[in-house]
């Protein structure tokens, strides 16, 4: 159990065949950037105000305690809607609370921040309050035949990517691997609030990554079968296809809906096809599954696929700059290994956030 989850988490399947060579993935802050995009602007409002950072070398945490000691305010008043971490250029949005006197963002004495925009916004910005992210990759070091490597990206932009949750997700050297199967095993949860999250968290990833991978291996991870719990593209919503028809397929090839598996957690899953292939992945994780729900962990759904817009790859010398966006909660490590693998310095870089 153990072994196979592992495998899932940290190296599973690939979608569209071996890699076409290995790069090296940020060997500099530049390699990696990443915009958020919120989906709105700011409002105008008095309560808050809505700042976007441009942050090099230190991760979102951070950053709010920075925001919170020069503004003067709890780190708890500061609002974010994704993480990002330290080994990126990262512009990023955040809130924080309008006082009587405007906060003076050139003073911010930490050349690793940048306010780029301050603007008023009446409300706190919320955790996953974002359409998505986009970014701006260069990899070094490629060895890659150019027609290769375009009809590689033709693949991604029409059939897209597996949306598994990158190794981020489970921590250095996957230690919230072994947190969670200790867990369910009958251990300890940690006794912070934070630390059982990142468990729970780490748990749910887990599970969907095991599924996912099935349908990588089945080819099914891009269609949809009977019974499918059936995700509306950019919404956290979805509905039941108890039979696949004509307009479901078009939809499906238009990447208006994608199929979804499962964050487990109290609830029941999908039925027919698709819930016997989910049942039958997860049977062998029913304590993980069933110490979830006994924590009130709700179940939930999530896009088996992801299609990067926007996509496009050129090369210079050794050299591939990669432009594309994401919805929030995907992972762009998980787009690049559908094209190489990396020798990547550091972790993250995207928007952790499900």
């Amino acid at each position: 159990m153990s072994d196979h989850l592992r495998r899932c988490a940290l190296t599973p399947p690939r979608a569209h065949g071996a890699p076409l060579g290995r790069a090296i993935l940020k060997s500099m802050a530049e390699d990696f950037v990443v915009d958020e995009v919120l989906g709105f602007a700011a409002d105008g409002g008095v309560g808050h105000r809505l700042i976007q950072v441009e942050k090099r070398g230190v991760d979102t945490l951070y950053a709010v305690k920075l925001l919170a000691r020069h503004a003067g305010v709890s780190q708890r008043d500061i609002g974010f809607a994704g993480l990002k971490d330290r080994h990126a250029v990262a512009r990023q949005w955040f809130t924080v609370p309008a006082g009587r006197i405007p906060v003076d963002w050139s003073t911010l004495a930490d050349e690793r921040l940048r306010v780029c925009a301050d603007e008023g916004h009446s409300r706190k910005l919320r955790r996953g309050a974002l359409r998505g992210n986009r970014f701006h990759l260069r990899l070094r070091d490629v060895q890659v035949d150019p027609s290769a490597l375009a009809q590689r990206v033709e693949l991604l932009r029409t059939q897209g990517v597996p949306n598994y949750f990158g190794p981020q997700r489970f921590g250095r050297d996957g230690d919230n691997i072994t947190d969670a199967l200790r867990w369910s095993a009958g251990g300890e949860l940690p006794r912070g609030r934070e630390a059982r999250a990142f468990v729970y968290s780490a748990s749910r990833s887990l599970l969907f990554n095991a599924v996912l991978a099935s349908r990588v291996d089945g080819d099914t991870w891009a269609q949809l079968l009977p019974g499918e719990r059936v995700n509306l593209a950019g919404r956290n919503s979805w509905f039941v296809a108890d039979a696949i028809d004509e307009t479901l397929l078009e939809r499906l090839s238009r990447h208006d809906i994608h199929p979804t598996g499962p964050m487990p957690g109290r609830g029941d899953g999908p039925e027919g096809e698709a819930g016997d292939l989910e049942k039958a992945v997860l049977a062998p994780y029913a304590s993980l599954v069933a110490a979830l729900a006994a924590e009130g962990v709700d179940a939930a759904r999530r896009a088996l696929r992801m299609v990067p817009e926007d996509c496009t790859a050129e090369i210079d010398g050794d050299v591939v700059s990669l432009t594309f966006a994401l919805p929030a909660g995907s992972y762009a490590t998980m787009v690049v290994r559908e094209l190489f693998d990396t020798d990547a310095f550091g972790e993250g870089g995207e928007d952790a956030s499900s």
